[in-house]
């Protein structure tokens, strides 16, 4: 089938078929096309702000229909929506940003910074409120930094086209409003190197469902390619006096560490993919060097050819799909301020035990010991509650000794369960969180 027609199929599944399960609620307020809100955040180590930069109506929602209030409370931002009239909230969505780790570094101690970024929300059909917060880390509660008001007929909403970057069906599985749709842009790739990005993000798609869970739930994914066309090969290396000029702007050393590969450029990573049916999105760099990053309803990233390349993708994708955090730590010094060990962190796969009922302990074993004694390398892993997570080798406990997680291995079951109920969520099943 050619692209431009199943495009079209999938807007008119969006628009002509979604099933009766949610269909009220979400045919009250919304229509089937994408709200997307760019934004800059501003501040420091002590304070931040958030400003509008500019609306967007774009073609195609591929989000929930059935669970439109954020049923997991991950993230360090929330975005709510709203109903200006009655005040009741009609859609709310947590998400991390990379500002919001630069917030926790040196540079934040001395200077104030803006950091464009974007979040989307189904379309509305009458005028609402929306309202973006930040889980301030001293009490782990989230602060309103900005609310606004906008009329869905406002003139001012951007309503044009933007390049149209050449869509590959990789994988279609159905319905995107009850699939998970992830999406491969590329960047660092040239004209004469698109052949290269469909390869490579057919083979990042099969080291995905070739990882369990995902093998398991491949019917409920969808998967795209977006060729975006860079007019230099590769990525950034700024620590190494190293530039190129790409499309999405990804580099490496962020915030000085050699392997974090990331790109600040949110906004044209959304604006590569605004008429594709996209739940999750991932950036493919055209480099051989080790790296990656990822962000929980943002965006990940890693390069293309590196020996380790399928595990760092699946790691990554990890982090920005179902919001798990990092199980590996430092021996030393040096992380610590990243969680208050006073509160519950809100990933799913790390505790402080501050409320561990919350998160795996109902899938221990009786009698197991909290925490849970290392015990000797090369015994079979079995669940527990390790110290050892987040950064941090004290004060912070994982579920298992390995994992995806932590050093690449299989995910443990705990992050299992948690990536199957974020699949739930987006096909329409129902969530179930504790």
């Amino acid at each position: 089938m050619k692209i431009n027609k199943l495009i079209s199929l999938c807007l008119y599944l969006c628009l002509g078929c979604i099933g009766a399960k949610g269909q009220v609620v979400y045919d009250t307020y919304f229509i089937h096309r994408t709200l997307r809100m760019d934004f800059s955040l501003i501040g420091n180590n002590k304070e931040q702000k958030a400003a509008i930069e500019r609306f967007r109506q774009e073609p195609v929602w591929a989000g929930p229909t059935t669970a439109l209030i954020d049923p997991f409370h991950y993230g360090d931002y929330f975005v709510n929506v709203y109903d200006a009239a009655t005040k009741n909230l009609i859609y709310s969505r947590g998400f991390n940003t990379l500002f919001g780790e630069w917030l926790l570094t040196d540079e934040a101690k001395n200077e104030t910074q803006s950091w464009g970024n974007s979040v989307v929300v189904p379309f509305p059909k009458a005028k609402i409120e929306i309202e973006i917060t930040a889980r301030y880390r001293e009490d782990m509660q989230f602060h309103r930094l900005m609310r606004v008001t906008l009329d869905p007929t406002n003139i001012e909403i951007d309503r044009g086209s933007l390049k149209h970057n050449p869509i590959i069906n990789i994988k279609y599985s159905g319905n995107p409003a009850y699939k998970v749709d992830l999406v491969f842009v590329g960047d660092g790739y040239t004209k004469a190197e698109q052949a290269k990005f469909e390869q490579d993000a057919k083979r990042f798609a099969n080291a995905l469902f070739n990882c369990p869970p995902f093998d398991k739930v491949k019917k409920d994914f969808n998967v795209w390619g977006v060729q975006v066309v860079s007019e230099e090969s590769g990525v950034d290396f700024s620590g190494e006096g190293v530039y190129k000029n790409t499309a999405l702007n990804a580099g490496f050393y962020t915030f000085g560490m050699d392997r974090y590969l990331t790109t600040r450029d949110i906004q044209a990573v959304r604006d590569a993919v605004w008429e594709t049916p996209t739940d999750a999105v991932f950036v493919l760099v055209n480099t051989d060097r080790y790296g990656g990053g990822g962000f929980y309803n943002f965006y990940a990233l890693g390069s293309a050819d590196n020996a380790k390349t399928a595990s760092v993708f699946v790691h990554e994708f990890g982090h920005s799909f179902a919001g798990l955090g990092d199980e590996y730590y430092y021996a030393s010094a040096g992380q610590d301020e990243f969680y208050n060990l006073q509160y519950e962190p809100w990933e799913p796969n790390i505790t402080s035990l501050k409320q561990f009922d919350k998160k795996w302990k109902d899938l221990l074993p009786e009698e197991t010991p909290i925490p849970t004694p290392i015990g000797e390398e090369g015994e079979v892993d079995k669940l527990g509650v390790y110290e050892g997570a987040g950064y941090m080798s004290k004060g912070l406990y994982r579920p298992y000794k390995h994992c995806m997680m932590k050093d690449l291995k299989a995910f443990c079951p705990v992050c299992q369960r948690a990536i199957l109920r974020m699949v739930d969520y987006y096909t329409g099943r129902e969530v179930t969180t504790k």
